[in-house]
């Protein structure tokens, strides 16, 4: 008798946390794709800012920054990571450089940094400024980043 493994991608409420579940009969693994959604998304405003909380009493000379995939993205893979612990005066030239240090990015794409889904980021302002001035309500600072096409 041949078993299958099979995986099915479901989008669950924030309610859970684990990425997998074990199907009752046993034969099925259930894949959460956790990716599918935004950080803001999956967890909730409150769990949101008591995580901003712990960190910031853990470390409070950084700046909580959240960094993911624009939902257009579709060339780029996601980051592994998407949660960083960032020095305020860093620049934010300095800090796309470290993102697309993470990515398979070719020479001829550039990267680019979307601040708050809203306005692309100047890369001369410090992270202390952006931060100040584009910070969620529940503290962290969203970057979204995508590729753009720089020699035809």
């Amino acid at each position: 008798m041949k078993r299958l493994n099979k995986k099915i991608h479901v989008i669950i409420p924030n309610t859970l946390t684990h990425t997998t579940i074990m199907s009752m009969a046993g034969n099925m693994s259930l894949s959460l794709d956790l990716n599918a959604t935004s950080f803001k998304q999956r967890k909730r405003l409150d769990s949101r800012i008591h995580e901003v909380n712990r960190v910031k009493n853990r470390f409070p000379y950084k700046i909580p920054v959240i960094v993911e995939r624009s939902p257009r993205e579709k060339r780029l893979p996601r980051l592994e990571k998407i949660k960083f612990l960032v020095p305020p005066e860093i620049t934010m030239g300095q800090f796309v450089n470290t993102i697309r240090c993470k990515l398979p990015l070719p020479p001829s794409h550039s990267l680019c940094v979307v601040v708050g889904g809203r306005e692309l980021a100047s890369l001369a302002m410090t992270m202390c400024q952006v931060y100040s001035e584009n910070r969620d309500q529940d503290g962290f600072l969203y970057l979204s980043y995508m590729s753009q096409d720089v020699f035809g």
